[in-house]
């Protein structure tokens, strides 16, 4: 089908705006790798213990990040809170400015170098973009940050990094990044479809703002707790569901 065919609940599809980490790119398995290197540099004594080291740092249950996206805390901040927050949990020392510049580089050493597609991410995105679709990112990380990290996992030519934390100086839910995508994208926001993997700040937020939602509901663990009253709350939002990229191109009638 072309562009503007009807799609997600009937609506007519001009834009997919996708979210990255653990959307498009397999973050989860990321921070597992660096984590790793965390655990065997820092924290011998969680030695065995890295799936639940890795919940506890993708779970942030104190919402360092949250705060972030909010220009609450500073990116340096944030992470470093993490760190803190992580070592007291699994028995590690407290980090000052310095010895936390040492354990930023060993976890992004291992982060970085870890980075990958999921599996089924290109071949989604090229059925949109061979269907006339415009495909752009929306991100609560760093513009650069992510572009380089699309471009690492070979999405870059095709995903181009359209809104980050730093573009308004806020992020996810607020409504206004969600229009600011749309408008770089070229789309309007009800012609407009938002792909992330977190029920609340992702699919539910871009219904709110006025977009389509949808949500990738991988197998495994996930980042949060997440009741199946709320799961069916977001559908009777408007939400879609799906466990797979592979699904979108069909759930959009492309």
């Amino acid at each position: 089908m072309t562009a503007g065919s009807p799609g997600l609940g009937g609506s007519r599809v001009d834009g997919v705006l996708f979210d990255i980490d653990d959307t498009l790119v397999d973050t989860r398995g990321a921070f597992g790798a660096a984590l790793e290197q965390i655990v065997t540099t820092y924290l011998p004594q969680a030695a065995g213990r890295q799936d639940e080291v890795l919940a506890h740092w993708r779970a942030d249950v104190d919402g360092h990040y949250a705060r972030y996206t909010r220009a609450e805390l500073g990116y340096r901040e944030q992470r470093m809170a993490r760190a803190n927050a992580l070592h007291a949990e699994f028995g590690g020392a407290v980090l000052d400015e310095a010895s936390y510049a040492a354990w930023d580089e060993v976890f992004e050493a291992g982060f970085s170098s870890a980075w990958t597609a999921h599996a089924e991410a290109a071949a989604a995105v090229d059925v949109l973009i061979s269907s006339g679709v415009a495909v752009g990112a929306l991100s609560n990380a760093g513009t650069a940050y992510q572009t380089s990290k699309l471009e690492r996992v070979g999405l870059g030519a095709r995903v181009p990094m359209l809104v980050g934390v730093d573009t308004l100086g806020v992020g996810k839910p607020d409504p206004a990044v969600f229009l600011e995508a749309c408008r770089r994208l070229g789309t309007v926001p009800a012609r407009t479809v938002y792909v992330g993997d977190e029920l609340d700040v992702d699919a539910r937020a871009a219904v709110e703002a006025g977009l389509l939602g949808v949500w990738v509901d991988r197998p495994g663990p996930r980042r949060t707790e997440i009741s199946e009253d709320e799961v069916q709350a977001a559908r009777a939002l408007g939400v879609a569901v799906v466990r797979s990229l592979s699904e979108l191109p069909g759930l959009l009638g492309r």
